[in-house]
């Protein structure tokens, strides 16, 4: 038996805005009464990982994108906010000085240029591969989910001027945005924010449980031995058609160590030249999953489609799942509701005009 599950609403969930999420109620109610350990192969924000640590369940998660893995790994560590605090003040006092600024109008007017300075001082000392530990993967996951966002009127929660929370306006569109409105961005500590933010998150966290938050290509990632077998799967791939999940990130990408600018390449994942071809990569998932799991295994799948790409979300994971050569046997598929009834992918991407697509619950088990 699983111990009884903690808050779920607790603000390490919410660390840093992403758009590719669930709630915690699917992986809570997937992974019920279960024991062994939990993956998600696209763990995003690592709200499965977060649940499987409301359990006391050991987790991994699995991801391509960079900034993913960032917020996803500060699901699963031990740390205080005293601690990332004062990483934070030492790493500006070392590298205000020395670290380099990027330029050009987009930088100009996104940040005050303390504000960027402090930001830039922080963004250095975490590049540097010697430090590691918990209060650096807080402190790292704190800052993508300041580092854009709205302007309070009065006290700041984010470090820029006027942008989105879960997505980072292209340079040229965020440029004519402020000037036609003439919006200079203001100074924001970034001491005073990371204070607030790193309190919310590490106070009264959960129990931590064993774990790790991997980089990876789902498709072919090899796993550690220290880890698994699993016996629980519980995800939501990408839905069909969504080709913006790196380019729509290139700010917090850049914290990360990326271009100062999108790179529109790195869009190019998975194979959506066709719903046939999509469902041929997630097949390879399914099956690379499948070598990591135990006989029993029991997958849970949330999954939807975007308005702007018809497709039909059940028949293309059916098809997924029986293109697979390892042996998931489909349990129940049912309807998880509209997009727009809670804070869904569909929804997270803007696409509000159209009429919302049904999302999906698929549950299946390894055979064998």
């Amino acid at each position: 038996m699983t111990p009884a599950a903690g808050p779920a609403n607790h603000p390490l969930n919410t660390v840093a805005p992403y758009y590719t999420m669930f709630k915690p109620e699917f992986p809570l109610s997937a992974l019920e009464g279960t024991s062994g350990w939990v993956l998600d192969p696209f763990c995003g924000r690592g709200t499965t990982n977060f649940a499987a640590r409301l359990l006391g369940l050991p987790t991994v998660g699995v991801d391509a994108s960079p900034v993913a893995v960032a917020i996803a790994a500060a699901k699963l560590v031990a740390t205080t906010a005293q601690d990332t605090i004062d990483l934070t003040e030492h790493l500006i006092r070392t590298h205000r000085d020395a670290a380099e600024l990027p330029f050009g109008e987009f930088w100009r007017l996104a940040y005050h240029r303390e504000t960027l300075r402090e930001i830039c001082a922080v963004r250095q000392g975490l590049l540097d591969a010697s430090l590691i530990g918990d209060a650096a993967i807080m402190l790292r996951a704190v800052m993508l989910g300041a580092l854009h966002g709205p302007r309070g009127k009065s006290v700041q929660s984010y470090f820029s001027n006027q942008m989105p929370r879960t997505y980072a306006t292209k340079p040229a569109g965020a440029v004519r945005y402020w000037q036609a409105r003439e919006m200079t961005p203001q100074y924001v500590s970034v001491m005073d924010i990371v204070e607030r933010r790193a309190q919310r998150a590490c106070g009264g966290a959960p129990p931590a449980v064993r774990g790790m938050v991997l980089q990876a290509d789902s498709r072919k990632a090899k796993l550690p031995a220290s880890v698994g077998p699993f016996s629980h799967v519980v995800t939501s791939p990408p839905y069909y058609g969504m080709r913006t999940y790196m380019s729509d990130q290139w700010l917090r990408n850049w914290f990360l160590g990326g271009d100062e600018s999108p790179d529109y390449s790195a869009d190019r994942q998975l194979d959506t030249s066709s719903p046939a071809a999509f469902a041929k990569d997630i097949a390879q998932v399914w099956d690379n999953v499948a070598d990591h799991s135990i006989a029993g295994c029991r997958l849970s799948i949330r999954f939807g489609a975007v308005p702007s790409v018809p497709s039909d979300p059940k028949e293309l994971i059916l098809d997924s799942l029986e293109r697979a050569s390892s042996d998931w046997g489909v349990l129940a598929v049912n309807d998880a509701g509209a997009a727009d009834s809670g804070r869904r992918q569909a929804q997270q991407f803007g696409f509000v005009r159209s009429k919302p697509i049904t999302e999906i619950d698929v549950t299946a088990i390894l055979r064998g």
